[in-house]
Order: C-alpha cells, then structure tokens, then sequence
C-alpha cells in the first residue's frame, strides 16, 4: 500500500511538471505573451502639442542623390554633398552647379569661398576651379563627423578618436582637446556612436556636442572648456538615447537647432540653452529613421536634410 501511494504521489507530481512547463511554453508565445512592463515606450512622445510648435513645413526638393551626406549654408546658398557629388543650390532648391568630388564625404564646411570636407580620416579643402587639395591622413581611427569654420581657423570633430582637432587653413595643425580641464578631472567626450557635432556661433564661440550627456559645451579655441548647457528627457525639452543631439547648427541670432535620431525631430533654443519650441515632431519623419543634418539661412529658415527620404525640407517660422 505504501508503495502504492508514493507512485500515485509522483505521477501526480509529474503531471503538475508538465503542465507547469506547458503553461509556460503557450504563455511565452509572442501571441500569448504578456506587455512587457519595463519595453522602452516611445509612442506617447511621437505627438507634440500643438501650442509648442514653433516652425512650419514650407516646401522641400529632392537632390538627386542615393546616399546624401551632409548639408551647409554660407551666405544664403545651399551646398549638399552626396553620391561623391557637391551640389549648390539657391534658396528655392534651384541648380547653380554641380562640382564632382574625389571620393564620398560626410561632413562639410564652406567659409570665404573655400570648402572643407571630410572622407573617413581624410580631410580636404576645395578652393574653386577642380582645385582640391588633401591634407595629411589622421589616424587610422580617425573618424571626422562634423567641420566648423572661422575666417582663419578650422575645427573636426573626431568622433572615432573622441576629440576636437584645430587646424588653420592652410592645414597647419595648432591644437586638439578632448573634452577634459585637467588630468583626473570633467568627463572628456562620450561618444558611444558616431555622432558627433560642433558649430560657431554669431559671437564666434565654439560649442561642441558631448553626446553621451545630452550636452552642448563650450569651448575656448585653444580647447579649454568654458560653459555648458543639458537635458536629459524623453519629453520636447530634452534630449534622449544614447547620444543625442546628434546634429546641431546656430540660427544667425545665436540660438541653437538640435536633430535628434532615435525620437527623430528638431528643435531650437534660446541662447541659455531654454527649450523654445519644435521644428519638426516625430510624426513628421520615418520611425525609427535617421536624424537629419540641419543648416540655417539668415532669415532662421532652417533647412533639414532627410536622409530616408532623400530630399532638402525647409521649414519656416511661424508669424
């Protein structure tokens, strides 16, 4: 009898085993499977309101190109490079030329009637004419994601080496910095993609993206950091994601547009770094697409290069 109990005892034991483990099974089924509590929810954040969008959609064009590259506005005239092709465009997205470039690029500059662009650790200036010239390779871990210009000095950001590089136009390197005060001391550029922007803003002041802590900061040229500004949110004020803003540009008035990838959409601030409104929402770009390059014209029309799209879009602000 004894016997006989414990071998109803263990086929009742094994029978509650596998309909423990065949609950599991139809339950772990994507079909069956219960929300994940703590999934990575972005679609509250894809609207805006309304009353926070500051610019509109005033018209764009497309550019011919398969894998555009990068955007810049000098003196109201559109450069974009893509396709190993530089195209100059007027304001209203009409051809003035079309200048066949050595190799791919991705980042550019034009200041003074010259140009510098950037092809992996290469960096070459074009001065009109098919003159190019290329200067000396960086390291092989070089990777130079965006270019900023004054009239005498030229600044790269390095994403691959994490680093800000000075050189005068000539190619007469003058100095590099990496984001720290001293030895043991600040954070240094966290940059955990390559994304990776810098600009110069109406008073002449260098500001660099830290990426990895939603930071702008600024610098002076000889690399010493001077101030800096951040915000880490999901919502339309702050940045978030591993690394973002990853593009910015300055309006002619100092204040900052910011593209964003992950939660794609642009927007400006204030001088202070304040949040001031949105450009552009999610719901305007393709999900889960690439942030776009952005430049800005005199009158703070800002001009958005889609990459999924592959078209210039401007939006104008609104009266």
């Amino acid at each position: 009898m004894k016997n006989k109990g414990i071998v109803i005892f263990l086929v009742l034991l094994a029978v509650v085993i596998v309909a423990v483990i065949a609950g599991d099974y139809l339950s772990g089924r994507p079909d069956r499977s219960k929300p994940n509590p703590f999934a990575y929810d972005i679609e509250e954040f894809k609207n805006v309101d309304p009353s926070l969008i500051s610019y509109r959609e005033e018209k764009n064009f497309k550019i011919g190109f398969d894998n555009p590259a990068a955007i810049a506005v000098h003196n109201d005239i559109i450069y974009v490079a893509g396709d190993r092709t530089l195209k100059v465009v007027d304001l209203n997205g009409v051809l003035l030329e079309e200048i066949a470039l050595p190799t791919e690029v991705q980042a550019l500059e034009v200041v003074d009637g010259k140009m510098f662009m950037a092809a992996g650790n290469r960096i070459i200036r074009y001065d009109g004419n098919s003159n190019f010239s290329e200067w000396e390779q960086l390291d092989d871990n070089s990777v130079i994601t965006a270019i900023a210009a004054t009239e005498n000095d030229v600044f790269f950001a390095d994403a691959g080496m994490r680093r800000v590089l000075r050189f005068t136009h000539e190619g007469d390197f003058v100095v590099e910095f990496d984001g720290k005060a001293d030895e043991g001391e600040l954070h240094g550029f966290i940059i955990p993609s390559p994304f990776f922007d810098l600009d110069i803003n109406d008073e002449g002041e260098l500001w660099v993206v830290n990426p990895g802590l939603h930071a702008i900061e600024n610098y002076t040229f000889d690399g010493n950091f001077r101030s800096h500004w951040q915000n880490t949110s999901m919502k339309p004020e702050g940045f978030s994601g591993c690394c973002n803003p990853s593009h910015f540009c300055f309006l002619s008035d100092g204040r900052y547009v910011t593209s964003e990838k992950g939660l794609v959409r642009i927007k400006t601030y204030k001088r202070s770094g304040e949040f001031e409104g949105v450009v552009a929402a999610p719901v305007k770009f393709v999900d889960d697409g690439h942030s776009p390059d952005v430049a800005a014209d005199s009158r703070h029309n800002i001009y958005a290069l889609d990459f999924d799209k592959k078209i210039v879009r401007v939006f104008s602000p609104l009266p």
